[in-house]
């Protein structure tokens, strides 16, 4: 037969049942925030290998097109070819720049969900549910 210990309803058993909500409560945010470094671990090893991988094959075209764009205007107007590819790929560069940008801006902040649970746990301790 299974029996529960007696309930201590003393100052003991409240300081006990606030020490067991309070640990309760920190290791569920400390879960939280485990899971989100998980999470952006992840999101930043995927990013690098597209990055790299865009990077690679974006040098390797570029160089390509343009050793080919000067061989076949060696004779006639190399100089106006290798001048407009400087420009195209400057502009283009600004344009990722900008872009790369407004990218990042739009991420979210590190362990937000984990911020915002620990501001619901403030508010709730204040009474303001």
């Amino acid at each position: 037969m299974h029996t529960e210990p007696p309930a201590s309803n003393g100052l003991l058993g409240s300081l006990r049942s606030l020490a067991d909500g309070l640990l309760s409560s920190a290791q569920d945010r400390l879960g939280l925030i485990s899971i989100e470094l998980h999470e952006e671990k992840s999101r930043f090893i995927q990013t690098l290998f597209w990055v790299s991988a865009v990077f690679y094959a974006g040098v390797m075209a570029i160089t390509f097109i343009s050793l080919t764009l000067v061989y076949i205007f060696w004779e006639s107007a190399r100089l106006a070819v290798l001048g407009g590819l400087a420009l195209v790929f400057s502009v283009a560069l600004v344009a990722l720049i900008f872009a790369f940008r407004r990218h990042l801006a739009r991420q979210p902040r590190l362990l937000a969900a984990t911020l915002q649970e620990l501001e619901v746990d403030r508010s709730c301790l204040r009474g303001k549910n």
